[in-house]
């Protein structure tokens, strides 16, 4: 059962990827761009999340997920900050 969550939680967040460039190269508002760059690295890091709670169980990968969020973050911040105008 954990195991489709994470798989879907991954495929979710890869739509909302593809759905976020498709609509930043029909409008090009930047803050579109900084939103799928952030999802992009969500996405990363739910791949992270079934690599290791499901193929790597052995292996805590959980710095690395938690690493790969933090700057997902971090990117939509600036991107909200540099597009505050």
């Amino acid at each position: 059962m954990a195991a489709t969550i994470y798989f879907l939680c991954a495929l979710v967040a890869l739509i909302c990827t593809g759905l976020l460039l498709k609509a930043y190269e029909r409008q090009g508002y930047r803050l579109l761009l900084w939103s799928a760059l952030c999802f992009g690295g969500l996405t990363l890091n739910n791949m992270l999340l079934v690599l290791d709670k499901i193929f790597l169980p052995q292996t805590d990968l959980s710095v690395w997920r938690l690493l790969i969020a933090l700057m997902s973050l971090n990117v939509l911040l600036f991107g909200l900050i540099w597009d505050a105008n």
